[in-house]
């Protein structure tokens, strides 16, 4: 399943999602324009490595991505869903709020991951804490999605709370099941910083509230 756009309204110009987008292309096309050697150098300087932890790193992770797949993939996650939990939340608090469920994120991996000199980058955590946010304020939104059947896509309205919970679900159990082989690994997905960055999401969007007025709004599509 492809999620390729939500069905639920915003109501102010997502300028933080959009400036967020930008700075992490921007990254990603100084990476790719340095050596081999500098590029490690730069990744393990910026990524967070859990065995030997700057607390600055947490955030600078954050910015950076392994590849191109990585990082669409996780633009276009934050396009789908971040433009609403901007709207609701106000620019200043929603960049707060991503901020905070990125750092999250990259602590609940390192603690997951105690011993390890793989660096972890990419802005899936504070992406997820954007979607456990999403899950809270409009379970009853759809997200369009494109769906294989054998050689033919279609595409459906799957309600949001489904694909979300899904999504999460999914990731609590790859990262359960690579418990242990986490400090042997070169390399892969940070299961646990997605987790945690959801979670973090979740009881963030509850803390923080939404602006006056959009806190009596509710999602439009039952």
């Amino acid at each position: 399943m492809i999620p390729l756009r939500d069905t639920q309204p915003s109501y102010s110009p997502p300028v933080v999602t959009i400036g967020l987008i930008v700075v992490n292309v921007l990254v990603f096309l100084y990476q790719v324009s340095l050596d081999r050697f500098s590029l490690n150098h730069f990744i393990a300087e910026f990524g967070a490595i859990p065995d030997r932890l700057h607390y600055t790193s947490l955030v600078t992770s954050m910015f950076l991505h392994a590849g191109w797949l990585h990082l669409i993939g996780n633009m276009w996650f934050l396009w789908i869903y971040g433009d609403n939990v901007e709207d609701v939340l106000g620019h200043g608090r929603y960049l707060l709020f991503y901020l905070l469920a990125g750092v999250a994120a990259a602590l609940a991996q390192v603690v997951m991951s105690q011993g390890s000199r793989v660096p972890l980058v990419g802005a899936s955590g504070a992406i997820a804490g954007v979607m456990g946010a999403y899950v809270i304020k409009f379970p009853h939104s759809r997200i369009l999605t494109l769906i294989p059947i054998f050689v033919f896509f279609t595409t459906v309205e799957v309600p949001a709370v489904f694909i979300l919970l899904y999504w999460f679900v999914i990731q609590f159990f790859s990262g359960v099941g690579s418990v242990g082989y986490s400090h042997l690994s070169q390399g892969g997905v940070a299961w646990f910083a997605h987790v945690g960055g959801f979670v973090t999401g979740m009881v963030l969007i509850l803390v923080m509230g939404t602006r006056s007025p959009h806190g009596r709004r509710r999602d439009l599509h039952w």
